[in-house]
């Protein structure tokens, strides 16, 4: 499989699609061939990361989240929550969370089976 020489939709300047890039894009299942070049991908990823609602590019503005009040059902105190209770259920406030979660032995958050 030999180098090509592609142009870039963005810049109009030909850039080389290797015979190892053209592996792994196989490898990893594309089926597309790169249609911009190295420098012309970089800026469109760190214009995506930088506009509103994030993008790529790891550097972004995280939205605050939205919040619920809730009484909590251990201590009776006012508490927000990242959830809308439904009230079947009790809510707790951070505090009284950790108590509930530490003695009840269930997974800690991120975790699973371990």
């Amino acid at each position: 499989m030999p180098d090509k020489t592609i142009t870039c939709r963005d810049c109009g300047q030909t850039f080389v699609f290797t015979t190892g890039e053209q592996e792994f894009y196989a490898s990893k299942g594309y089926t597309n061939e790169p249609g911009r070049c190295t420098a012309c991908r970089g800026s469109r990823q760190d214009r995506r990361g930088s506009g509103p609602g994030g993008g790529g590019g790891g550097s972004y503005e995280r939205r605050p989240q939205q919040m619920y009040p809730a009484v909590c059902g251990q201590c009776g105190k006012d508490t927000q929550v990242p959830f809308q209770p439904r009230g079947d259920r009790p809510v707790y406030c951070s505090t009284c969370f950790e108590t509930q979660r530490g003695s009840s032995g269930g997974p800690r958050r991120g975790g699973g089976a371990r």
